[in-house]
């Protein structure tokens, strides 16, 4: 069934009208459905007797429902969390590493996912940035045979790399961390949301998300998936007072029990931010509703006007296409900065990174308004 992505740019994201709104690598705009929940949510917090208990967790429930469903995993496997950063850091402290041990990483990775293992020097876990290839882009070949040694416990990548919209094979990486027993860690928030992720397909052992960018959502909404074999294993950063068993009981609160809960909710921080999972709520369903596949599809004909003026005037592409396409594309254009000045005078709302123009479209953008871009960008 094909998907009118027109009716879904008028109903849910009118405020667009007046940009080009090509970012979405950065912020991801709110659906209108998500921003009137937002509202009424925030209603019933100023008058908090008319919410209940249950009000707030069934949102929460939901949430680890609609996330399992985007990656076809169980809720159990999904523990909820304020940004990218918490579920990095969970596997960074709660993987069993010990001081010899080598967590490999592709040079040039976003901070996120470089800080967290940096640190673990102090226990004598060494980081190790593999050289990226002569275009920037992480070298899978490399990765893949630093794998063979068993020092390489830990396996982080993203599932898009931010600065050039290089994607990683994750099925080759998955069957080679399968193969050598290496703990395979995902970076998801420049991919899930436009690129399809099935883990019942593709096993990783931990992936983290932030719900801001691609999947459309609040800031401060985000989870971690931690393969389910794995819980008993990886131990919590820090201790949220509902991590423990009981402790959905109210009334019997202070019957300590210090048995940890044996799904992914013994890593959740409580109190989370209720009203933004209300909305991420709203979000996740308008993308299953449209369909991720279908998603990634109409991203890929909104490209074909920038690679098509890019070939004819000579123009650099950073990002790869093809199989390792996804859906940022990044122009080198001469002198960026002063090229993004100008479209930006024009209303095109875009990103400069790594000496490139980051263009970064989703469900509610059109093939006009990307032609009009390379319009723009003429001399």
């Amino acid at each position: 069934m094909s998907v009118d992505f027109a009716a879904i740019r008028r109903e849910e994201f009118p405020s667009l009208a007046d940009a080009i709104y090509l970012n979405s690598a950065s912020i991801g705009p709110l659906p209108e459905r998500t921003r009137r929940r937002l509202d009424e949510f925030n209603a019933l917090r100023a008058a908090p007797h008319r919410l209940s208990d249950h009000e707030f967790f069934e949102e929460l429930d939901q949430s680890r429902a609609l996330t399992a469903r985007l990656l076809n995993v169980t809720p159990g496997e999904i523990a909820l969390a304020f940004n990218t950063s918490y579920g990095l850091n969970v596997a960074a402290r709660g993987l069993p590493l010990e001081p010899g041990d080598i967590v490999l990483a592709s040079d040039r990775e976003f901070p996120a996912n470089v800080y967290p293992w940096m640190r673990l020097s102090e226990r004598g876990v060494t980081l190790e940035l593999a050289p990226v290839t002569v275009e920037g882009w992480p070298d899978e070949d490399q990765l893949v045979a630093r794998m063979a040694d068993p020092k390489v416990r830990v396996l982080a990548v993203s599932l898009v790399q931010f600065s050039n919209g290089y994607q990683v094979d994750l099925d080759r990486l998955s069957r080679r961390a399968r193969e050598t027993g290496t703990f395979l860690v995902v970076d998801a928030i420049q991919g899930l949301g436009v690129v399809p992720v099935d883990l019942a397909a593709t096993p990783v052992d931990i992936l983290s998300c932030g719900g801001q960018k691609w999947l459309l959502s609040p800031w401060g909404s985000g989870f971690v998936y931690v393969r389910k074999e794995l819980i008993p294993v990886v131990q919590p950063v820090v201790m949220g007072w509902m991590a423990f068993e009981g402790t959905d009981d109210f009334t019997r609160l202070t019957d300590y029990d210090p048995r940890l809960r044996q799904d992914a909710k013994r890593y959740e921080m409580i109190s989370l931010p209720f009203q933004d999972f209300a909305g991420f709520n709203r979000s996740l369903e308008l993308l299953l509703e449209v369909g991720v596949p279908a998603i990634a599809g109409h991203i890929r004909d909104l490209h074909a006007p920038v690679l098509d003026w890019a070939a004819r005037r000579g123009v650099r592409v950073s990002s790869p296409v093809g199989t390792h396409g996804s859906a940022i594309v990044c122009i080198a254009v001469p002198e960026p900065a002063e090229a993004y000045a100008a479209i930006r005078a024009q209303g095109v709302v875009a990103s400069v990174r790594e000496g490139a123009i980051r263009l970064s479209p989703h469900l509610f953008n059109t093939l006009d308004e990307m032609t009009r871009v390379t319009e723009m960008l003429n001399p």
